[in-house]
């Protein structure tokens, strides 16, 4: 039996391949055989670690939101030094296609979304994602109003569904090139110094943590 890191390893390597076909000709062009041909290994290799092409999809789907979630959680520092704007800038800057890896993430996701809109299995893994975000964004809101960062009278979920709102927005302008990075960075910020008008010692009390499996959704 491979050792568990090879299995793992392995598993990267066939998503990879899903998401580099993805990106670049969206999920329709994802078949058992083009992704082992992708990846440069065998079709039964591919079905032995992913089975069907539905399992394959959901698989690829699953490691690509974890990435993502290491990804964020790489920018934040040492999260015992972290307060929650850090946190919750590092969650919102992560979401943003601004490198190459990111983009990639990003075509993927719209990929997958697309495809959603009728495989049914897909769109029950998205419909999930966006309310478990809200609750994340409200509840790292509420860390700062409890550490006077926040102004009390704040209705924090509805500010929580705006600013996730305008990162998605943020995404499709940096991605059809009308934002550059740099300005849609900026209007985070701003948000966030909306948001967090005050600035206490770093160090706070009570932070949720961001987990490492996602999801990030476009």
């Amino acid at each position: 039996m491979p050792r568990l890191a090879d299995h793992e390893q392995r598993r990267r390597q066939i998503a990879e391949a899903v998401w580099r076909i993805a990106s670049a000709r969206g999920l329709e062009d994802v078949s058992l055989r083009k992704v082992a041909a992708e990846a440069g290994v065998s079709l039964r290799l591919v079905q032995y670690y992913f089975g069907t092409r539905d399992d394959l999809l959901l698989g690829a789907l699953e490691i690509l939101n974890a990435d993502a979630g290491e990804s964020i959680r790489a920018g934040i520092g040492p999260e015992e030094d972290a307060t929650p704007r850090e946190i919750l800038r590092a969650m919102l800057v992560g979401m943003l296609p601004v490198d190459d890896e990111r983009r990639t993430r990003y075509l993927v996701h719209l990929a997958y979304f697309v495809r959603s809109l009728s495989d049914p299995g897909l769109a029950s893994a998205f419909s999930a994602a966006p309310p478990e975000l809200e609750r994340l964004t409200a509840d790292l809101l509420a860390c700062g109003r409890d550490r006077g960062e926040v102004a009390p009278d704040l209705d924090l979920l509805p500010e929580a569904e705006l600013l996730l709102s305008s990162v998605d927005g943020l995404q499709t302008s940096i991605i059809l090139g009308q934002r550059t990075p740099e300005a849609a960075i900026a209007l985070i910020d701003h948000q966030l110094d909306r948001l967090f008008p005050i600035r206490p010692e770093a160090g706070g009390h009570g932070r949720p943590a961001i987990s490492a499996s996602g999801p990030f959704p476009p």
